[in-house]
């Protein structure tokens, strides 16, 4: 093997480590905004769990994160919630930084 074909090896090897922590994270911070919006909601735990579960798969079905937030807008005005859009991205974040050190913790 080459020289070029090793690094190249490397670099795919690297993306798809990157990718699937990424993925992994993403799915912890949909389910730690279930559990965010199952304080707001008053949700018992089988009711976040269900969420959670509702909220990744939602994740998954269109790229980035705008889907995911007008779900939880619009989850939490059926619940009589007013929360801003500003402060799901904030909480987004929040959780999103809380997942990538989980991931990179192994836990």
């Amino acid at each position: 093997m080459s020289g070029f074909s090793k690094r190249e090896e490397g670099f795919e090897s690297k993306f798809a480590f990157d990718a699937e922590k990424r993925f992994k994270a993403e799915a912890r911070r949909n389910k730690l905004l279930a559990e965010w919006f199952g304080s707001k909601a008053k949700l018992d735990p089988a009711g976040v769990d269900a969420y959670a579960k509702e909220l990744i798969a939602h994740d998954l079905k269109k790229a980035g994160d705008d889907d995911v937030v007008a779900k939880l807008t619009a989850d939490l005005q059926s619940k009589g919630i007013s929360v801003s859009e500003q402060d799901i991205r904030t909480e987004m974040e929040r959780c999103l930084r809380t997942a990538y050190e989980a991931v990179a913790n192994g836990t």
